[in-house]
């Protein structure tokens, strides 16, 4: 046993006590109403001994041996991730990791993110409340103006600063109005290209989106 500790009692008798193996397993007991009851072999951060004694990032780095990704958007942001090409043929075009997508209704208009895998990630409709509640019209041109400019900070908040836009935009129209405001909000309507290794006889070398300058 390497952790003990024991609640005091109340009136009524009722108490409660934990304590920790020297495997890093809790062990719980409680006595409420004259029943006792005991939980063991419960999960407990101490059983990562590795990490007991770290107590700095630099440390941390020094005895680290190997790294899982719980971010699956990382490998997005450094350009190497995969990214679906399709055919030179297909409409709509497939070569996006998040593009954007517009739905009308008799009443509504919605706009979504959608990733190639896993579908739509952030939506806005000016059939929200929120958002309709302040509109004369849901289907006007302030309306679609509004629905990019919310779009636009739903995306910076998420962490999503470029997108693929493969809508046709009439000139003076509706939804040339909401790029616009999605351009003005801060949203990059182009993706970075993938990143390729080079071959070794390659002329051209392109620069590795993980390199910076200190």
């Amino acid at each position: 046993m390497i952790l003990h500790n024991r609640l005091p009692a109340d009136d009524a008798g009722n108490f409660g006590s934990i304590y920790v193996d020297i495997r890093g397993l809790y062990h719980i007991t409680i006595k409420m109403n004259g029943v006792v009851r005991t939980f063991g072999s419960i999960n407990s951060p101490l059983r990562l001994g590795c990490s007991r004694n770290l107590h700095a990032n630099a440390d941390l780095l020094e005895n680290c041996t190997s790294v899982k990704n719980r971010n699956p958007r990382n490998l997005e942001l450094l350009r190497i991730a995969r990214k679906p090409t399709g055919y030179h043929l297909d409409r709509p075009v497939r070569e996006y990791w998040h593009t954007l997508k517009l739905s009308k209704a008799a009443r509504y208009v919605a706009a979504s993110i959608c990733h190639f895998e896993y579908g739509p990630v952030i939506t806005v409709s000016t059939n929200e409340w929120a958002l309709k509640k302040q509109l004369y019209r849901t289907t006007d041109t302030a309306a679609y103006i509004n629905l990019g400019r919310v779009l636009a900070q739903r995306c910076l908040e998420s962490g999503i600063s470029s997108i693929t836009c493969y809508l046709d935009a009439p000139e003076g129209g509706k939804l040339e109005a909401m790029i616009k405001e999605l351009e003005k909000g801060g949203l990059k309507l182009t993706e970075p290209s993938r990143y390729k290794k080079p071959n070794p006889w390659d002329q051209f070398r392109p620069e590795k989106p993980w390199d910076y300058e200190k």
